[in-house]
């Protein structure tokens, strides 16, 4: 199922929704489409572009979001699928700092792994089994939360959500 980019009449980013959501959203006058896919949604009487991405017609107050909740497909959006100790693609999640040891479970703590160096890290420091990070994780920008969210991003947002969200495509198409 493809999904859509869904910003407020003041062009922020609100959601990530389905694209038959967003046409609906689009036949019920609410949204408006401002980037499109080639395909077509058809019924007995009409077709409707498939939206990539829609603005709403009026304005919706959004509470303040401080931080990206931190979850598993969080942190594989942020790592890009990458072991961050070999490059191979990740499978788990890691504490660097593992939890029985008093680590806690924060952004600047957990990392997308691959098994063999989960396995091979187990409750030990990175340091104390010869394993480097290859970057050192932090927490995404605030302004990402739709990465996190969607667990990739379309290159047609990346115009409507800024530069963080071309940086994060920059870093994403290099090669690990």
């Amino acid at each position: 199922m493809q999904r859509a980019l869904l910003l407020n009449a003041s062009f922020e980013p609100l959601c990530v929704l389905s694209s038959r959501r967003a046409v609906v959203l689009v036949l019920k006058n609410k949204a408006e489409i401002l980037e499109r896919r080639e395909a077509e949604f058809h019924s007995e009487r009409a077709r409707v572009p498939v939206p990539c991405v829609l603005r709403l017609t009026h304005f919706v107050r959004v509470p303040f979001r401080a931080s990206v909740p931190l979850s598993r497909r969080a942190v594989f959006a942020r790592d890009h699928a990458r072991c961050q100790y070999c490059g191979r693609t990740a499978e788990n999640i890691d504490h660097v700092v593992p939890r029985s040891r008093g680590g806690q479970h924060r952004w600047d703590n957990v990392v997308a792994c691959c098994r063999p160096c989960n396995a091979k890290k187990e409750a030990r420091l990175p340091s104390e089994c010869g394993m480097q990070l290859r970057r050192a994780p932090v927490a995404p920008d605030a302004s990402l939360w739709v990465v996190a969210v969607a667990g990739h991003l379309d290159p047609v947002w990346a115009p409507y959500l800024g530069a963080e969200a071309e940086a994060w495509l920059d870093r994403a198409a290099v090669p690990a």
